[in-house]
C-alpha cells in the first residue's frame, strides 16, 4: 500500500486558496464514487495528476494582527503546514501585492527544506500577469501565475507539484497485526476508549477537547491476535477549526485512516450522529477501509426496551452508505462491551480480508439473476458473463458483461446485496467493477 503524499495550500484570507482547490479537484478528481449519502467537508480530496496521487488538502486564512504585529497564530499555522505537507501551494493574491502577511509566511517557509511552489493567483490577463515580478522579493522562487477562478496555468502548476512530490513510499503490509484507527470528533471518547481497550493509561484522558494532538501508536496482543491502535486527534467542522494545532490534526486523523485496517467511527451517544461524523465516516468508505460504527457514552443514555432499535434506525438513515457497517454500543467510561467490540474489530478484520473462489462467486451470481432479472433497454438485456474477486481491503469483484452501460445502479446494488447475504463481507465496502466483453 502506497502512502499518499500530501499537499496543503496555505495562504492569507482572500487570496483564492478555497477556489484553486476547487479548480484542481472539480477537474482532476482521481475517485468519484456514485453512492449516495456520502457527505464530506470539501477541505481535503485525493487527487492525481500524471499518473500520481497526492491527498490535497485546502487549509483556513491566516490571520494576522496590527500590521506591525504578526500573530503567534500566523506562525504556529505555517510551521504546522511545514510539518505535515509533502509539498506545500502558497497562494498569493497578484492584485493586491506583497502583504505583511504574505512576508511573514515567506520568512518562516524560507526556513524549512520542503518543496514550496509560489502560486501567483488571480491572473487574469496579460496585463495583470506583469505584476508577479514583485514576487521573487519573497525568496521563493518563480512565482506560478494562474487563474484559479478561470482555470488558466492550472496544468502548469500541477506539473510543478508532481515533479516536487517525494519518491513512491511502500507503507508495511504485516498481515498478522491489524491496524486499528479510533476518530472521531472532539470529546467524544477516543483516548478514554483506547484506554479502555489496553487496560492502562496509555494516552492522556482530558475533558478538554482537542487534547490528544497526533496520531499515537500502540501495539498490543489480545489471545492470539496482534493489534496496532492508533488514536487520533478529534476532527470538528471546519468552522471550529480555529487553532491551527488542530486544523492540521485533521491531516494526520485522515493520514491514520489511510494506513488503518480497521476505522472505528465513534459517535457521541448523547448527540447522535452528526455532518462531521457523517464526512468522517464518508472518508473512511471512500479510502475502502473496514469500518465499526461505536456509539460511546452508551450508560448516559435513559433506555427503555426500544432504545437501542430507535438509536440503529437514526444511524441508518443517517449513514445509508454504511448498510454493511456494524454498530457496537459502549462505554469506555465502565468498559460495557470493549470486549465484544474487540471481537468485532476482530471479525471485520477477516471479512475485508475474505477472498471468494471464482466457482463460489459465479454461483451465487448466477442464483441472483434467477431471482431478478438483469435490466434491459430498447430489446436488449443485460447479460452477466463472468465474474471474478480482483483484491482484498476491500474485497473487490470484477464483473464482465455484454454491455456495461446496461448495469443500472440499482440492480448492481442488489448483487451486492446478494453477495453479503451469501459471503459476508461484514464491515467492509464490496466494490463492484462492471467491463464490457465482447
Amino acid at each position: 500500500m502506497e502512502r499518499k503524499a500530501v499537499v496543503a495550500i496555505v495562504g492569507r484570507p482572500n487570496v483564492g486558496k478555497s477556489a484553486l482547490f476547487n479548480r484542481i479537484v472539480g477537474e482532476r478528481i482521481a475517485i468519484v464514487e456514485n453512492v449516495p449519502g456520502i457527505t464530506r467537508d470539501r477541505i481535503y480530496a485525493d487527487c492525481s495528476w500524471l499518473e500520481r496521487h497526492f491527498t490535497l488538502i485546502d487549509t483556513g486564512g491566516i490571520m494576522t494582527g496590527p500590521v506591525d504585529e504578526i500573530t503567534s497564530a500566523t506562525l504556529e499555522q505555517a510551521r504546522m503546514a511545514m510539518e505535515e505537507a509533502d509539498v506545500i501551494l502558497f497562494v498569493v493574491d497578484v492584485r493586491q501585492g506583497v502583504t505583511p502577511a504574505d512576508q511573514a509566511v515567506a520568512d518562516i517557509l524560507r526556513e524549512t527544506d520542503k518543496p514550496i511552489v509560489l502560486v501567483a493567483n488571480k491572473v487574469d490577463s496579460p496585463q495583470v500577469e506583469a505584476h508577479i515580478y514583485e514576487f521573487y522579493n519573497l525568496g521563493l522562487g518563480d512565482p506560478v501565475p494562474v487563474s484559479a477562478e478561470h482555470g488558466r496555468g492550472i496544468g502548469d502548476l500541477l506539473d510543478l507539484v508532481v515533479e516536487r512530490l517525494p519518491a513512491r513510499v511502500e507503507l508495511p503490509d504485516d498481515d498478522h497485526r491489524i491496524r486499528v484507527a479510533v476518530v472521531g470528533r472532539p470529546n467524544v471518547g477516543k483516548s478514554s476508549l483506547v484506554n479502555s481497550i489496553l487496560g492502562r493509561e496509555r494516552v492522556i484522558v482530558s475533558d478538554q477537547p482537542g487534547t490528544t494532538r497526533d496520531a499515537i501508536d500502540t501495539d498490543f496482543v489480545r489471545g492470539d491476535t496482534q493489534f496496532t491502535i492508533i488514536d487520533t486527534a478529534g476532527v470538528r467542522r471546519k468552522s471550529r477549526v480555529d487553532s491551527d494545532v488542530e486544523y492540521y490534526s485533521v491531516i494526520r486523523a485522515l493520514r491514520a485512516i489511510e494506513r488503518s485496517d480497521v476505522t472505528l467511527i465513534l459517535i457521541d451517544a448523547t448527540e447522535g450522529v452528526t455532518e462531521q461524523d457523517a464526512r468522517l465516516a464518508g472518508y473512511a468508505h471512500e479510502a475502502g477501509r473496514a469500518i465499526v460504527l461505536v456509539v460511546n457514552k452508551w450508560d448516559l443514555v435513559k433506555k427503555d426496551a426500544n432504545t437501542m432499535a430507535e438509536f440503529d434506525a437514526r444511524i441508518r438513515h443517517d449513514l445509508k452508505f454504511l448498510h454493511y457497517a456494524p454498530i457496537m454500543y459502549v462505554s469506555a467510561l465502565t468498559g460495557q462491551r470493549v470486549n465484544e467490540l474487540l471481537d468485532v474489530v476482530e471479525y471485520v478484520a477477516e471479512q475485508a480480508a475474505l477472498r471468494v473462489t471464482t466457482g463460489r462467486l459465479n454461483e451465487a451470481l448466477q442464483e441472483a439473476v434467477a431471482l431478478r432479472e438483469p435490466p434491459h433497454d430498447k430489446g436488449v438485456r443485460l447479460r452477466l458473463l463472468y465474474a471474478v474477486q480482483t483484491g482484498v481491503k476491500p474485497p473487490t469483484i470484477l464483473l464482465f458483461v455484454n454491455r456495461a452501460e446496461l448495469m443500472h445502479f440499482s440492480y448492481l446494488r442488489y448483487l451486492e446485496n446478494c453477495l453479503r447475504d451469501t459471503f459476508g463481507f461484514v464491515g467492509s465496502p464490496l466494490i463492484m467493477n462492471v467491463r464490457t466483453r465482447k
